[in-house]
């Protein structure tokens, strides 16, 4: 493993590091009304960016890199128009086409079909994008599995995120703040259906006008929503079989004309899972070099659950300037825990002491509605004005139910406990902002706003003891938590190119004030904490295009990262008899400061460097009382990393395409005071291979795979692990629709093996779960899938909901 890895870094080094700016170019021109205008890369007929003709036929398509593209040009009823090749450059910034006469084409609708297509994997300057569609082995598949095998993206044994070799990330639902962290973020993505999807941008440094949170960068998950004029829309039907059964369903439906654009998703899925989880713990003697006792327990849960997600939007056009919308959304995602845990408690021979058998029955139901009203009006043809308010709603009903069973040595039963947990919780949170951007005459952009957003949560956790058949309150686990937060900011951005330089530099600033109390019970008393600090964000790019074939950038920022809102409240959270959870109010938010270099080679490969220092580093803890291990957290180090990524998208043949990338990430861990049992330091690596193959007559297939190398971080080590999926598409209905067949993680390689360090305490886990599993899929398209320009980014929270977290 040693001499993989080696060289693998080994491999990554050989390459320089540096990377392109996005230029100010555009296209524009006049062509029948509602057509669809797709600019075409010529290298692999790609589409840059797309748009739809306006009322008078005008259309105009800015903000594009320099390179060399075509035009193409569809409507419905007429034959399909495409352009010669043309550069757009610093010398030739802007291409005007005049009036495009299109030919009527007497054929049957149904044999209307576009050429072009996107590749699965796209680098931009400032971001990565997904297009899930375009990945044949996300048919099936949910949020989180298509974020598993994205370039860059790892995602840990309890679900959480992280980007290049850093946690911290701050996940956005179109533009807006998925206002959940930990495992509750981690059970919405694995509840969304990838055929909700449209893309996956994955920002590792984000401008001012993004809030501050997520010391590792911003991941916005893009859901589909059809811009085509008229009646159009989709449906797609699912079903896999792992070790359990899965199906998908949804549909899309849309409707526009020149006043107005409405919009309705609803998206089903159920499932059935199991994870799969032996720890092995070894205690250690005073001097930590001998075993006294030895602690196995492997534990079987199964899950099934299923979710209900309906989004609704109407975008009301008031005249050619001003646009007004409105958004509603919610889900009803309802899931059942059965569980089976055997703890065996052994002495130094290796000699089984006692037997713990712990049963669960546990049930939770999420339910959630969002409310947002937008605004966006042109000032004028260089100005625009744009304003957001959100209200968004968590109710979260919690059950637990645990019958634990000890034996002796002898397996005589010496106790039977029943322990119940009611743990309900209640989330609001409100935000609003506002943003204004004005571009002048020599290609300044200046853009400024502010925010405000206020967030409110109730928790109670009610534990009672089956005492000679009456139910007891348990007042040590019992506890009722109450949080309150406010954050204030702006900020300003202001942009320029300047011959073959692009410059970009940014401020952000943010008040956060936030209270917690815990209230008390006859055990307990009361306690609270307050908390206000304010705090700088500076960010700066800068770009040079030094021919055609290579564009450097540098760019810096610094970032923040808040404990989730269930970090800081300190009560115990109940896992099994040897394992509980509890929060730390004494969290302070951590903070990042990261360096970036960057190369951009014929717009095929991209190479970069990154530096990261943190600190107020905070992670998770884990402590031993007894036989029983704690899992807290807290601000235990400093933390540095380093990673140079490598992505290189290539046409070895017109019918093969792959994005190959790979990251060498080094990173280092110093405890702080007393925290030396925190120190870690280690080289570790992300592989990430896709493979698309376009066959005649409507076949495709697609063949891909990720590879993760060993890592360390404070106490943790996690060791190698991978996974292959493979799938073939097949185009039915004229066009109109697709059937698709895939096996993801086909060598049932995704199992995580680990070690945990702490105290006088070695662990070692291994964690599966349903990961092999072979999908069908189809989806029909009545009308056209094509989107306008990108709408701009709204929503006026960015970092609330990623943090709401409700325990484990």
């Amino acid at each position: 493993m040693k001499i993989i890895r080696q060289g693998f870094l080994g491999f990554l080094l050989m390459v320089s590091a540096f990377a392109q700016a996005q230029q100010n170019a555009k296209v524009s021109g006049m062509a029948m009304e509602g057509a669809t205008i797709s600019l075409l890369h010529v290298a692999d007929s790609s589409v840059a960016k797309l748009a739809i003709a306006g009322s008078n036929g005008a259309f105009e398509i800015d903000q594009l890199n320099f390179g060399t593209y075509r035009l193409s040009v569809t409507a419905v009823g007429f034959k399909h128009f495409i352009s010669e090749a043309f550069e757009l450059s610093a010398k030739q910034a802007e291409k005007k086409f005049s009036t495009i006469t299109m030919e009527a084409d007497n054929k049957e609708l149904g044999a209307v079909t576009v050429v072009a297509k996107k590749p699965m994997i796209e680098i931009k300057p400032d971001r990565t994008i997904v297009n899930v569609d375009a990945g044949i082995s996300n048919a099936g598949a949910t949020a989180m599995e298509v974020l598993e095998k994205s370039p860059g993206v790892t995602v840990d044994r309890d679900g959480n995120i992280s980007i290049k070799g850093r946690a911290g990330v701050m996940v956005m639902i179109d533009g807006k703040p998925s206002y959940l962290s930990g495992a509750d973020l981690a059970n919405l993505l694995n509840s969304m259906s990838a055929n909700q999807l449209d893309q996956i941008e994955i920002m590792t440094n984000p401008p001012a006008k993004y809030d501050a949170a997520g010391n590792s960068g911003i991941i916005n998950i893009k859901t589909k929503k059809n811009r085509q004029r008229g009646w159009n829309g989709s449906i797609n039907l699912g079903y896999g079989q792992g070790k359990y059964w899965k199906t998908n369903n949804s549909l899309n439906l849309n409707y526009r004309n020149d006043k107005f654009n409405v919009f309705m998703n609803y998206s089903q899925n159920a499932n059935k899972g199991f994870n799969n989880l032996l720890i092995k713990r070894t205690y250690l003697d005073g001097a930590g070099k001998d075993p006294v006792a030895f602690f196995d327990q492997p534990t079987l849960l199964i899950m099934t659950g299923q979710n209900n997600t309906l989004k609704l939007g109407l975008d009301y056009y008031l005249n050619k300037r001003t646009t007004v919308g409105i958004t509603g959304s919610g889900f009803i995602s309802p899931r059942k825990f059965e569980g089976i845990s055997s703890g065996y408690l052994k002495n130094a021979a290796g000699q089984t002491d006692s037997l713990v058998v712990t049963t669960s029955d546990n049930s939770n139901k999420w339910i959630n509605g969002t409310l947002n009203l937008n605004m966006r009006h042109e000032i004028s043809k260089t100005a625009e004005l744009s304003a957001d308010l959100d209200y968004v709603h968590y109710n979260m009903q919690n059950n637990q139910l645990f019958n634990t069973k000890t034996y002796d040595a002898d397996d005589m039963l010496r106790a039977d406990e029943k322990l119940r947990g009611d743990l309900p919780a209640s989330i609001r949170i409100y935000a609003a902002k506002t943003d204004y951007t004005q571009t002048f005459e020599k290609g300044l952009k200046l853009e400024s706003g502010i925010k405000a957003s206020y967030v409110k949560t109730d928790n109670i956790a009610d534990y009672a003891n089956l005492v000679a058949n009456n139910w007891q309150p348990d007042y040590q686990k019992t506890n009722h938590f109450k949080y309150e937060e406010n954050i204030a900011a702006a900020y300003v951005n202001a942009s320029k190119t300047i011959g073959k330089w692009s410059l970009q530099g940014g401020l952000r600033l943010e008040n956060t004030e936030y209270k917690g109390k815990q209230l008390g019970n006859p055990e307990k008393s009361d306690s609270s904490f307050t908390r206000s600090y304010t705090s700088l964000f500076p960010t700066a790019y800068l770009s040079y295009k030094a021919d055609s074939n290579n564009v450097f950038t540098i760019n810096t920022g610094r970032r923040i990262d808040r404990p989730a809102y269930q970090q800081l409240n300190p009560f115990l959270f109940f896992i099994n008899k040897f394992t509980y959870q509890v929060g730390n109010p004494y969290i302070q938010p951590q903070f990042t400061w990261s360096y970036e270099l960057s190369h951009t080679y014929k717009n095929w490969l991209t190479t970069s460097i990154n530096h990261a220092n943190t600190t107020q580093y905070f992670s998770q803890i884990f402590r031993t009382e007894g036989e029983v291990t704690i899992l807290t957290e807290g601000n235990l180090a400093k933390m540095q990393n380093t990673n140079l990524t490598v992505t290189a998208q290539l046409n070895p043949t017109k019918w093969w395409s792959a994005t190959i990338s790979a990251t060498g990430s080094y990173r280092k861990v110093r405890g702080i005071g007393i925290n030396n049992d925190f120190n870690s330091e280690n080289t570790s690596g992300n592989a990430n291979v896709n493979n698309q193959f376009k066959f005649s007559k409507g076949w495709s297939a697609e063949l891909s795979g990720n590879y993760n190398t060993a890592f360390e971080d404070a106490q943790f080590k996690i060791y190698d692990f991978g996974q292959v999926s493979a799938g073939i598409a097949k185009q039915v209905l004229k066009g109109k629709g697709s059937l698709k067949l895939n096996v993801r993680d086909i060598f049932f390689s995704q199992t995580i093996v680990g070690d945990i360090k702490y105290q006088n305490v070695r662990e070692r886990f291994r964690q599966n779960r349903d990961s092999r599993v072979a999908n069908i899929s189809f989806t029909w398209r009545f009308g056209k899938n094509f989107s306008d320009k990108p709408k701009r980014n709204g929503g006026s929270s960015n970092d609330e909901q990623r943090r709401v977290g409700a325990g484990s």
